[in-house]
């Protein structure tokens, strides 16, 4: 089947107009003096990093997401970094070596005081916030490389706009360092290498976001006199690139083949392990030794029905995992810890689901309530005026009922007024008191009843 070519031109076009980055592409020497600034670290800068790495450590340590992120928008971590890619994407080896070295220095730096900070903080424990920066996921990857991308870009434009602030914060590379340094102050090696390599993962993913920009937008390779020199630099340059990126690239194998693990057990123990009398109070999953460890509570599961289960898992990709099912309350291996975090959880779900039933509720008294009140002002307001226009007209009442259609079962909210008068009221008369209601109610619905 041939391609017509005027659709071809058209979407080339479209592309052209649309898509185009060297539009509003900045003068190129000016995009490459700011990254430039941007890799060295010292004076003010150092100290502006020191500072951030304080607040997000103190933000990471009162749980405060607020300040975390106003120390993120501080941090000029991503100076360096980005100066990798640039270097990677225009052969310019001295500024890869200037951008390591203040990569390795400023890394440090964080380390260094997020640790002193940690030592001397009163509140020893781990919170959530800081418990989230100890274990990356295939989604800091897509955010790292999308940030990255994001922030070259915007820097290779003349409006650079809220986006490289908003990179700051999306990639997150401040609260890993800080987390590492709790790690140390607290002799945990499980935080502190988790941390760091949710910060190298972030790191080498911003780097090649920026070296695919800068190659995608055409900038300028740095030219050589002597060809010789040109080829040795070269090859230090991709040597560098491919001892820097093997790991990662190995890491994120890795950490893609646990997501997809860890999402088929949790879907497995969501459809097979849901039983009527009993529930999942606790789980477990390890992705490297292989293993589903689930606590149940409640009535006993027969062994048959567990078989079964054990014998779906292949259906989720998950043959070679070992399941252990434990049940009962008393048994030793129960994590009393995770149990009650899991009941805690039920607890505030549960309350927060009755919370906001409660105010579904409360919410449509008040609406009910303002009604009768709007009838109450309504009757008060039209007295006088009917006294006035109907003076045979003795007593009234306006209220707000529901009409129901015998035959369609449908339902519908109307006004009846009731009046009673001294003489019988004619039909003529009749018509102009329904009319004059129903203009001054603004209701084509209401019904008019005469004692």
């Amino acid at each position: 089947m041939k391609t017509d070519p005027r659709n071809a031109l058209a979407i080339r076009k479209f592309i052209n107009e649309y898509l185009d980055l060297r539009k509003d592409k900045e003068d190129e020497i000016k995009t490459i003096e700011s990254i430039r600034k941007g890799v060295e670290f010292k004076g003010a800068n150092l100290w502006i990093l020191i500072f951030a790495v304080f607040m997000a450590s103190l933000g990471l340590n009162v749980n405060s997401t607020a300040v975390i992120i106003g120390a993120m928008l501080i941090s000029p971590l991503m100076g360096p970094i980005m100066g990798v890619g640039l270097s990677v994407g225009m052969n310019d080896f001295e500024l890869m070596k200037r951008s390591l070295k203040s990569y390795f220095i400023t890394t440090m730096f964080c380390v260094v005081t997020a640790t002193v900070y940690f030592l001397f903080t009163p509140i020893a424990e781990a919170r959530s916030e800081l418990l989230a920066r100890t274990s990356p996921s295939i989604y800091d990857v897509f955010i790292a490389l999308l940030g990255g991308m994001a922030g070259v870009v915007a820097l290779s434009t003349k409006e650079k706009g809220n986006v490289i602030p908003g990179v700051a914060i999306a990639t997150a590379l401040m609260p890993p360092l800080c987390t590492a340094g709790y790690g140390i102050a607290s002799g945990n090696l499980v935080y502190f290498l988790g941390a760091f390599y949710l910060y190298f993962i972030n790191s080498v993913f911003i780097s090649v976001a920026t070296f695919i920009g800068v190659r995608v937008m055409h900038f300028k390779r740095k030219e050589f006199v002597d060809k010789k020199r040109e080829s040795t630099v070269k090859r230090y340059i991709i040597l560098i690139a491919v001892l820097t990126m093997a790991p990662a690239i190995y890491l994120t194998i890795d950490i893609i083949k646990s997501t997809f693990y860890e999402s088929a057990a949790n879907k497995f123990i969501s459809e097979q392990l849901s039983f009527e009398n009993s529930q999942v109070v606790d789980r477990k999953i390890n992705f490297e030794e292989k293993e589903i460890r689930v606590v149940l509570l409640g009535e006993d599961i027969p062994e048959v029905s567990l078989a079964i289960a054990r014998d779906m898992m292949k259906k989720y990709q998950l043959g070679d995992t070992k399941l252990t099912v434990l049940q009962g309350i008393n048994n030793n291996q129960l994590d009393i810890t995770s149990v009650r975090a899991m009941l805690m959880e039920d607890f505030y779900k549960n309350s927060e689901q009755r919370l906001q039933e409660q105010r579904a509720q409360i919410g449509k008294l008040e609406a009910e309530l303002q009604r009768y009140k709007s009838y109450d002002n309504t009757n008060s307001s039209l007295m006088a005026e009917i006294k006035a226009l109907f003076p045979e007209i003795k007593n009234v009442a306006i209220s707000g009922m529901i009409e129901t259609n015998l035959a369609t079962m449908k339902r519908d909210t109307i006004e009846v007024a009731l009046l009673s008068a001294d003489k019988t009221i004619n039909k003529n008369e009749l018509t102009k008191i329904d009319q004059w209601l129903k203009a001054r109610m603004n209701s084509q619905k209401l019904r008019l009843i005469i004692e």
